[in-house]
């Protein structure tokens, strides 16, 4: 049996050497060997000496406090719980204890001046608080005073928003009533003060599960789905920001560290479930408006499927599955130009088809697949019915909405009995929104040669008499480009072409002319440059495409409109001008073997050669594409897919691969668009202290080189990393971070953009 009092002696030589796990584990032993209360307060207060060095600040000042209870005299346990309670940032109990060690030895230099340290620090921290809580009511006072000047007013709600973004600051408003008072604002109907609150809500909750937490049920989730509801945009991404910093902070994914006092919180995924099903019940309201619509799929887009398919956890995804794909589907089956359609914007439709794509792509087995597909039949084989025509098109509508998510799913749907039957019927109606519905679903159900056979049989007639026949342009042009669909099934291929020569030539020309011309509707407009992301694979339409400044012109200003529904199409038409699709290498051998045995072997156009590409990129940055790029690379929705956004990186790549061309992008805005600010934030939080170090000292030389690019960096998160990084103790492995960091905060305060907080 070991001895106690050799194994403290032990843990005694083990922490002179600096050996603390080692003088920790000894203290242990001993202590579960021993009976005697005097000696286990010494053991305890050895190891809360440990503990200190370790940075263990919650078991140095527990053990202290274990000393402590055997003897309320122990100095040196008492100094020890004060140093980890300031560490903790327990001024006021550590203060009380320090005060006792100077009362113990009153000649103590340390325990004075440590006494006295903490007196200014507390004093400081109080005066901080108090100035801060009456420049919180202040702020109050003007903006719920609608007699307040209107600049002092906006003054007010900006600094609330600033405020709410720190922590302490955040902490003070919702200590000071703000939560209600904020709602105050709310209730006033001005929409600028419903976004100030709105947003001041959001950076409350950012970072703090306890009080997002908190602020979801004083607030309400259905006060703040009743938020994102109303007809005005800003007001409703505002509510869905605030929403999303809440399920971040629920759920940890917003990559904060969250305080040891947070532990008290629930299970928050109650709250999250709650969450999800108000969300799909925005989705079939009346009462929602589309941009409230929209803003709730982009939230079920963004949070329910798994972001890393290593994670077998696919629980959400079969929860919305069950409980609300018939939702997702009612919306994708709503026809804009019915009277009793749910309100929409151009987007949503297409959000909700990303959505049931990204749900069904996170489906991890063949039954889960199975259960999904006959949600859909069922959902779809029930909206049939031969007396009531608005049912079929909802019916048909949806599949065209189906079609443009998860395509296979699509493609076994088209064969469901009636379906083919009921689309072939509508194209004959002489009805113009039967015919639209029915000759959108034929476009999208043709997508890949090998997948449009079927359509391709009975389609290209169909479309065709369709296109002679009408003499409404909605109709003529959409039918134009499921002819243009099929006759670019062949690709690239200059050999395998579906139309008489020609033919192409004239569907392009055709789209330009729709495309350039103002007085037709923009979703009319829209479908034009749908035609030609599938004819410019032919290197004569690409071609002569470049060359006409007006349709650039025309295709670009589409791009830049709110309507985010075109920005796929945009971004394959680029891809094809640039040819920065992938192209398969042909190997001579298997070129010859393919001739020999008589198969058939793909052909390059002759303008799709070096110079001829070389020359349409050319001419698309002397048509200022990069405006254009720009634009649709900060687009805020789901509509911006990881498919899109490579094929927008794939022009981009094209277009930077002459070195004479960089410095014109760069001056075009084109270095705008590669969201810098959020690569150097990661830079400046990366695990390798390397990597964090150079991030860091851009950060350091952006803020000394540029006022306004500091202040751009001081409003972003930017300020609170550099703020986490430059409090932290003295550090010989991080100290060249720490002092880059500090010393980017000092220019920002000479700057005055920020002021000394403690």
């Amino acid at each position: 049996m070991e001895d106690p009092v050799q194994l403290k002696e032990e843990g005694n030589k083990y922490f002179q050497g600096n050996e603390y796990g080692q003088a920790i584990e000894c203290y242990s032993k001993a202590l579960k060997l021993l009976k005697d209360k005097k000696m286990q307060a010494v053991l305890y207060r050895n190891r809360a000496a440990c503990y200190l060095k370790q940075e263990n600040y919650i078991q140095a000042a527990s053990d202290a406090s274990k000393a402590i209870d055997v003897d309320a005299s122990d100095i040196k346990a008492l100094f020890r719980r004060c140093q980890a309670l300031e560490k903790l940032g327990k001024l006021d109990q550590a203060y009380k204890d320090v005060q006792r060690c100077a009362t113990l030895e009153p000649k103590n230099r340390t325990f004075l001046e440590t006494l006295h340290r903490l007196g200014a620090e507390i004093q400081e921290k109080m005066r901080i608080q108090f100035s801060t809580d009456s420049r919180v009511q202040k702020m109050f006072e003007i903006l719920l005073d609608e007699n307040s000047e209107k600049e002092k007013r906006e003054k007010a709600a900006n600094n609330m928003i600033v405020l709410g973004r720190e922590d302490a600051g955040a902490e003070r408003i919702f200590q000071n009533n703000g939560v209600n008072l904020l709602m105050q604002l709310v209730e006033t109907k001005d929409p600028e003060l419903i976004i100030s609150a709105v947003r001041t809500l959001s950076g409350m909750c950012t970072g703090h599960r306890a009080r997002a937490t908190a602020i979801l049920h004083l607030v309400g989730l259905k006060k703040i789905c009743s938020i994102m509801a109303v007809d005005n945009e800003e007001i409703s991404l505002a509510a869905c920001n605030l929403l999303q910093n809440i399920v971040d902070s629920l759920t940890g994914d917003d990559k904060k560290v969250h305080g040891k006092e947070e532990a008290v919180v629930l299970d928050t995924k109650k709250d999250l479930k709650t969450i999800t099903t108000s969300l799909l019940d925005m989705l079939v309201s009346k009462k929602v408006s589309g941009h409230g619509r929209d803003q709730a799929l982009n939230l079920l887009n963004k949070n329910i499927p798994r972001r890393d398919l290593k994670d077998k956890n696919n629980s959400k995804t079969l929860f919305v599955v069950d409980a609300g794909l018939k939702k997702i589907l009612k919306v994708l089956g709503q026809v804009p130009e019915l009277p009793n359609c749910l309100p929409l914007t151009p987007n949503t439709r297409l959000i909700a088809s990303v959505l049931v794509n990204k749900l069904y792509d996170d489906l991890r087995c063949d039954p889960e697949r199975e259960n999904f597909r006959l949600i859909c039949e069922e959902y779809i084989t029930g909206s049939f019915d031969p007396k009531d025509m608005e049912k079929n098109l909802h019916a048909i509508q949806t599949v065209s909405g189906i079609l443009q998510g998860p395509f296979d799913l699509g493609n076994k749907l088209l064969g469901l009995q009636g379906v083919m039957e009921m689309m072939v019927a509508l194209t004959g109606s002489e009805n113009e929104v039967d015919q639209i519905v029915a000759v959108e679903a034929l476009i999208h159900s043709s997508t890949k040669l090998s997948r449009a056979s079927f359509i391709i049989t009975n389609g290209v007639s169909l479309l065709k008499d369709i296109y002679k026949k009408t003499k409404n342009e909605k109709i003529k042009i959409r039918a134009l480009v499921g002819l243009c669909k099929l006759g670019s099934a062949g690709g690239t291929d200059y050999a395998l072409r579906q139309f008489a020569e020609g033919s192409t030539d004239k569907l392009a020309k055709q789209c330009r002319k729709w495309l350039c011309n103002p007085n037709i509707d923009v979703q009319t407009r829209k479908w034009a440059v749908e035609g030609l992301a599938y004819l410019t694979l032919d290197a004569d339409v690409k071609d002569e495409f470049v060359e006409d400044e007006q349709a650039l012109q025309a295709m670009f200003e589409l791009s830049k409109m709110s309507d985010k529904t075109i920005l796929y199409s945009v971004a394959t038409t680029l891809v094809n001008c640039t040819n920065s699709y992938d192209v398969k290498e042909v190997i001579p051998e298997l070129v010859q073997l393919a001739k020999f045995s008589k198969q058939h072997v793909p052909e390059q156009h002759p303008k799709d050669k070096k110079d001829f590409v070389v020359k349409r990129v050319k001419r698309l940055l002397k048509a200022d594409v990069i405006s254009a790029l720009s634009c649709m690379v900060k687009a805020d929705s789901s509509i911006l897919t990881d498919q899109t956004k490579e094929q927008l990186a794939r022009v981009f790549l094209a277009l930077c691969e002459d070195p004479k061309d960089r410095g014109i992008i760069v001056a075009q805005g084109g270095g705008k668009t590669s969201q810098w600010m959020e690569i150097l934030q990661r830079l400046c939080l990366n695990e390798d202290i390397h990597v964090q170090h150079r991030g860091v000292v851009i950060a350091y030389n952006l803020i000394h080189a540029d006022k306004e690019l500091a202040k751009k960096l001081v409003e972003s998160e930017m300020l609170e990393i550099l703020t986490v990084i430059g409090k932290q103790e003295d550090n010989p492995n991080k100290q060249h971070i720490i002092n880059a960091a500090r010393e980017a905060l000092l220019k920002s305060l000479d700057y005055g953009f920020i002021k000394t907080v403690s």
